[in-house]
């Protein structure tokens, strides 16, 4: 009769360490550095490596391995949970310094119905300069004029999708930990932020009549202060303040949304990207989809 592994010997304190840690999601790297610190403990040789390590693991029917691939980018990126988790943990594990954004954040927040199959992580990007010159209607008549850009960073599993998103550098501005409803600790935007960044990037966030929806559901949860607040610290070139105030009017806030009217309205702005049939909001100097409102 063979004698036992020593993985084997030390199953119970190996399944101990997963166990009681709060981290469910990891990478190949994350693990050798986990049998580093406890090889000693576990009484595992140097022998022991991390490919056999992940191999007993995966026999014991206790650790999954998750890959994703980007077409476009011909990559692939393997992760392994212990036990199973929800499509949230593994798409934050993607990017260990990301946190979920837009129509992902709107989902959790509960602002939509909508079950996400693309899942938005955003990774912000190291601190650029401001931009020089400043602001023109002429070049907000161009920039908006095209359509917005959208990242080719998709990563594909299964049935849904994470796309990573690099994001503004704000220091995780408005990231707060939320639970799921697995009750699962996720790293995300807040409503306040929420609100914000689908204005931004609405491509990223279901469309206008989405966003809209999203903001009639936030209405009596969001500190209009904190989103003004947030607002003048991400410190965007664009007016976005005249969108928030729009859609503010549009979903019922009263007069909350003078906030943003004080913010100024120096320039025509637009909703979103190449509108090709737009009304004009004469209070907010705003181009909106037609069928959206009439009475602004």
């Amino acid at each position: 009769m063979a004698r036992p592994s020593r993985l084997t010997i030390s199953k119970k304190d190996i399944f101990a360490v997963f166990e009681q840690s709060s981290q469910r999601v990891y990478s190949e790297k994350e693990l050798a550095r986990l049998l580093s610190q406890h090889r000693e403990f576990w009484r595992l040789t140097d022998r022991t490596t991390v490919g056999p390590f992940i191999k007993f693991l995966e026999q014991q029917e206790k650790l999954v391995a998750h890959e994703f691939h980007s077409k476009n980018y011909d990559r692939k990126v393997k992760r392994y949970s212990w036990g199973q988790v929800s499509p949230y943990q593994l798409a934050l594990s993607i990017q260990s310094n990301g946190y979920l954004s837009h129509s992902t954040a709107v989902a959790l927040h509960g602002l939509t119905d909508i079950i996400p199959k693309t899942f938005y992580l955003n990774v912000e990007q190291s601190p650029k300069p401001p931009p020089k010159g400043g602001l023109s209607q002429r070049g907000i008549d161009l920039a908006f004029s095209r359509r917005q850009r959208q990242s080719a960073m998709t990563y594909d599993y299964e049935d849904w999708s994470v796309t990573i998103l690099n994001g503004k550098n704000t220091r995780n501005l408005g990231v707060e930990t939320v639970f799921g409803l697995e009750q699962e600790t996720l790293l995300t935007t807040n409503i306040e932020r929420t609100l914000i960044d689908i204005v931004v990037r609405p491509n990223y966030s279901g469309g206008i009549f989405q966003i809209l929806e999203s903001y009639k559901r936030a209405k009596d949860r969001v500190s209009t202060n904190r989103l003004a607040a947030t607002l003048k610290q991400l410190d965007y070139v664009y007016p976005y303040h005249q969108a928030i105030g729009f859609l503010m009017d549009m979903a019922g806030y009263g007069s909350k949304s003078r906030l943003m009217e004080r913010m100024g309205l120096n320039h025509d702005f637009y909703l979103s990207h190449g509108i090709e049939e737009p009304e004009y909001s004469k209070k907010w100097r705003l181009f909106f989809p037609r069928g959206l409102d009439t009475s602004s």
